[in-house]
């Protein structure tokens, strides 16, 4: 995940607290057409250096570049997401790049409550996770996503004959937004940033699981409890098998992993006779 400045930081909190007092109002429907008009400026943003830099400039008005976003756009946006846009615009940021970032989180996030409103919100945060697992496990799939050298349409319509009756429709959106705007990031990178802001928008926390063999709900439950006590807030558990782990689990979130795996106990120990 990329870290914002601490300018960007700030108006993102504040962009965050406008989009959820938007989305709030808004039918399933609206949401997903407000995300996507989200989408259509990060577009436009992604496209043009010039744009980022007239809208981040803090010699220009905030009525200027309101101005300027209602003319490029038009009729093809809502007037909401215009409204959010010019509010993105009037902020600061720390460079300008980072006004793209913003955008991308706010069309994610207002994706997730569409989805949330429709009851897929659970859904939509088990596939994405499903999906990261279907590109580690098929290596050629994942390269033809990330290659340069075949257009978005290519590349969407190999996706779409992959995930197309295997996913709900608001996970098929997001996961072709992942593939045309990866913003020279790759596959996986943007995958993993999307699923961040899914998680984000519900404020808990993605830990994610690594065992030898199924955990039983029991066990599911016990460990999200005790994540839970320990994280101070909600967390969602993504698990994964992986046989040659041999016993234990690992556990990672954020930035922390704690790893009882006997893979990595047998590692440790072996260090421990070298040393």
């Amino acid at each position: 995940m990329k870290i914002l400045g601490g300018s960007s930081r700030a108006s993102v909190l504040t962009l965050r607290k406008s989009l959820a007092d938007l989305v709030s109002k808004q039918s399933a429907t609206d949401a997903a057409q407000f995300s996507a008009d989200l989408f259509t400026a990060l577009t436009v943003l992604s496209s043009s250096v010039g744009l980022r830099r007239a809208l981040t400039d803090n010699s220009r008005d905030a009525a200027s570049k309101a101005e300027l976003i209602s003319n490029l756009f038009g009729k093809n946006v809502t007037d909401a997401a215009k409204t959010l846009f010019s509010q993105a615009a009037s902020l600061r940021w720390s460079n300008p790049a980072e006004i793209a970032d913003a955008i991308e989180n706010l069309a994610v996030e207002s994706a997730s409550a569409a989805a949330d409103k429709s009851g897929e919100l659970e859904k939509l945060e088990n596939q994405l996770f499903d999906f990261a697992r279907v590109l580690i496990a098929n290596p050629e799939f994942r390269q033809a996503l990330n290659t340069a050298s075949d257009t978005d349409a290519s590349k969407v319509s190999l996706l779409e004959s992959v995930v197309n009756g295997k996913y709900s429709l608001p996970t098929i959106n997001l996961l072709k937004r992942v593939v045309v705007l990866r913003r020279g990031r790759s596959i996986d990178a943007t995958l993993a940033t999307y699923s961040h802001y899914v998680s984000n928008s519900r404020n808990r926390l993605v830990a994610h699981v690594k065992t030898a063999i199924a955990l039983t709900d029991s066990q599911t439950s016990s460990l999200i409890a005790a994540l839970t006590k320990q994280m101070g807030r909600e967390v969602h558990v993504n698990i994964e098998i992986d046989p040659k782990v041999l016993g234990g689990i690992s556990i990672r979130y954020a930035d922390d992993v704690i790893d009882g795996t006997v893979v990595n106990r047998l590692a440790e120990a072996s260090r421990a006779l070298v040393s």
